[in-house]
């Protein structure tokens, strides 16, 4: 049977407000071991602050990470991955949105996990997904 992406998710996702700094943002990361946040807007409406957002738009524009807030790096809109998906199905959807992290819904719209590139990397190595040829 398929590995799925419940079987393979971060959870529970950690969530950041969009006017918190940058500098909060990758405390946050650091301290958890993780590399994505999923910011809540208004309504049901979500975004994604990660590492590479803060290496691209922080360190490398040279912007002061405590005084630019999430809200001014985050990508959004954000597509969602479903738990029942196969890592094959997910690693697709990534690959399609050019993304490496997805956050996962229930079939409500909640978020309850978090799936990477490095969570589908991880279970490719634990499985090693065959027999050698």
């Amino acid at each position: 049977m398929a590995s799925t992406v419940f079987d393979y998710m971060s959870h529970p996702a950690v969530f950041i407000d969009p006017d918190a700094s940058i500098g909060h943002a990758a405390t946050l990361m650091r301290r958890r071991n993780i590399h994505s946040l999923v910011v809540a807007l208004e309504g049901s409406s979500l975004g994604i602050v990660t590492t590479t957002d803060i290496r691209d738009k922080i360190v490398a524009a040279d912007r002061d990470p405590h005084r630019t807030t999430v809200r001014d790096v985050m990508s959004t809109p954000v597509s969602t991955a479903r738990p029942e998906w196969t890592l094959k199905e997910c690693s697709l959807k990534m690959r399609e949105l050019g993304v490496h992290h997805l956050p996962v819904a229930d079939p409500r719209g909640m978020i309850i996990g978090m799936i990477s590139a490095t969570d589908i990397f991880m279970a490719v190595e634990e499985s090693g997904w065959g027999s050698p040829g």
